[in-house]
């Protein structure tokens, strides 16, 4: 019984002398003062805090803690605060950059696609193009230009090609230039024919292949170079006038009067054998008012 009754008192906690009576109050939050106005009033009434002279220390040391882990709070909101602040800006000019290095990238294909497309648009309604500044054409492997007389073709080649590494074949309708051991530049019937005894070709500069082909029917423009290259629309042909003076009167005669009946063409209008057939028809119908031409049709 003794073991027992040791066992009984040792947990047995010390009991205040106070009753322990409940505290009852709320707190209002825009009087907080007042609430703890209460909160001392209660426990200087049902305990001797206050009577100890350390008390004022010991509250005071309990209002410090509070306040500091109050304000530590405080200072980790604030730090997020300015953190989020500060990734949203960036994450909105990350967006920005994204959509400015975007829209170049669109911007630079379109007028990419832009300077494709003049080429085509220089293409006729019926798939001729305009010819270049020398009456020919211009394309991938080669260019040519043109007079009545004569056709002139350069052709790029690697910088510091040799001569005896070029193969050049002229027929008077047919041409095959190229390299060799490399599939011809240029293999195909001539738009028309040459004269081969005046027809040669040179490297110039170690970096181009010029050719100069001889027409044989020097009164009419070439369409193209070989049969099948796409053509251009010979009633755009410009001739230099001071190409016009070299040639004898004849031939200037003829190549003026093509170049009339091309612009009429061009504008719809007659051409001069047109003119000259309504001409004789006038001059005909006035030599015969007695008979009708309301139906009479030139052809």
């Amino acid at each position: 019984m003794a073991i027992l009754s040791e066992y009984e008192e040792e947990p047995r906690p010390t009991k205040p002398s106070s009753s322990g009576k409940a505290f009852n109050a709320s707190l209002d939050p825009l009087n907080p003062l007042g609430f703890l106005e209460t909160v001392f009033d209660f426990v200087s009434r049902e305990s001797e805090l206050f009577k100890s002279d350390s008390v004022v220390r010991d509250v005071t040391a309990l209002v410090r803690t509070f306040k500091d882990k109050v304000d530590a709070e405080e200072r980790k909101k604030k730090e997020k605060a300015e953190k989020r602040a500060k990734e949203e800006p960036q994450a909105s000019v990350s967006v920005k950059e994204e959509n400015k290095e975007k829209q170049p990238q669109a911007s630079v294909s379109v007028k990419e696609e832009n300077k494709e497309e003049p080429p085509e648009i220089e293409k006729m309604a019926d798939g001729k193009r305009a010819p270049n500044k020398g009456n020919g054409l211009d394309l991938d492997n080669y260019s040519w230009v043109q007079t009545l007389q004569e056709v002139t073709i350069n052709i790029p080649v690697p910088p510091g090609t040799k001569s005896r590494f070029i193969t050049c074949e002229i027929k008077k309708n047919h041409l095959k230039v190229g390299l060799k051991g490399q599939p011809p530049i240029i293999d195909g019937e001539l738009f028309q024919s040459v004269k081969v005894d005046d027809c040669f070709w040179s490297l110039e500069d170690q970096k181009s292949i010029s050719l100069l082909l001889t027409k044989q029917n020097q009164m009419e423009w070439w369409k193209c170079l070989v049969k099948g290259d796409p053509e251009i629309d010979t009633q755009k042909v410009e001739p230099e006038n001071s190409k016009l003076s070299d040639l004898d009167p004849e031939t200037r005669t003829t190549v003026e009067k093509m170049m009339f009946d091309q612009r009429q063409k061009s504008m719809g209008l007659p051409t001069s054998e047109e003119m000259q057939k309504q001409e004789l028809l006038k001059k005909f119908m006035a030599e015969h008012p007695e008979m009708d031409f309301s139906r009479a049709k030139i052809s």
